[in-house]
């Protein structure tokens, strides 16, 4: 561990060391990755959450935060470029109390360790297969493994409602419910394009955060349970194990604000 800097960390060297984890060149994203926002030259305090939102910023403001790390961040590609309404509002707050805004998608999703899918592993009792096995779909984003104990969930109602009392939020499950499940296929977020690739892998069942119309059908046509757990319920974990990681090694102090949301 690198000893801990009394003066924090410049902003350039925050961001060398968030892409040095994430390696966001590797991934074909809907936004930017990195600094989003420049505030204040000099980082101590870290505040990481799911998404931008008015409600963090206010939330970092009042815990001094110089920079928030999230997964969602403001800019995302397609958007309307005017700086009015929900965006004039978040970008007032943080140009007016000078704080950073650091945000990864895709790479948060895919760190083999720290990220949502892996950390989401952790929470749901799961360990993905080793190499390729263990990975499908763009830039292998989604993960397939098992229990960590290996035993089979006896029916796929048993696996969603172990996730939902893990995860404290509702599901819902489609398709066979009474199926045995031992290969379970997870990517977090809005991943529901995933599930044929989920299948294909060899999938009993599949994680994701939302269903949209057409995955109902394909898991009751094919006979794979979907199980929607929510799209923050399911991306809670990545953003503050990597801050947490990176404030541990580098003396900062970080706080994890979590804005509930029920989608």
């Amino acid at each position: 561990m690198t000893a801990p800097l009394a003066a924090g960390l410049s902003r350039s060297q925050l961001l060398s060391i968030f892409d040095e984890l994430l390696q966001p060149a590797n991934f074909k994203d809907y936004g930017p990755n990195g600094l989003q926002v420049e505030g204040r030259a000099q980082i101590r305090r870290l505040v990481s959450g799911v998404t931008a939102s008015a409600a963090l910023i206010e939330a970092a403001i009042e815990a001094r935060a110089d920079a928030i790390f999230v997964h969602h961040g403001l800019f995302w590609r397609g958007q309307d470029g005017r700086v009015t309404g929900w965006m004039k509002q978040r970008l007032a707050l943080l140009l007016a109390h000078d704080i950073n805004l650091f945000a990864y998608h895709l790479p948060l999703d895919a760190h083999p360790a720290l990220g949502n899918n892996a950390q989401l592993a952790l929470e749901l009792g799961l360990q993905a297969y080793a190499g390729a096995a263990g990975r499908f779909g763009d830039n292998g984003l989604g993960f397939l493994g098992e229990r960590l104990d290996g035993q089979p969930y006896a029916s796929a109602q048993q696996l969603a409602r172990a996730v939902k009392e893990r995860l404290k939020h509702s599901v819902v499950l489609v398709g066979p419910a009474d199926r045995p499940v031992q290969h379970i296929a997870w990517c977090t977020g809005g991943a529901q394009g995933y599930f044929e690739a989920a299948i294909a892998a060899g999938a009993d069942a599949f994680i994701t955060g939302e269903i949209s119309e057409p995955q109902a059908h394909y898991a009751r046509e094919l006979g794979v349970p979907f199980i929607a757990c929510g799209h923050h319920a399911s991306e809670r974990y990545g953003a503050p194990a990597v801050a947490g990681h990176v404030a541990a090694q580098w003396g900062l102090t970080h706080q994890f604000i979590d804005i509930d949301n029920p989608a």
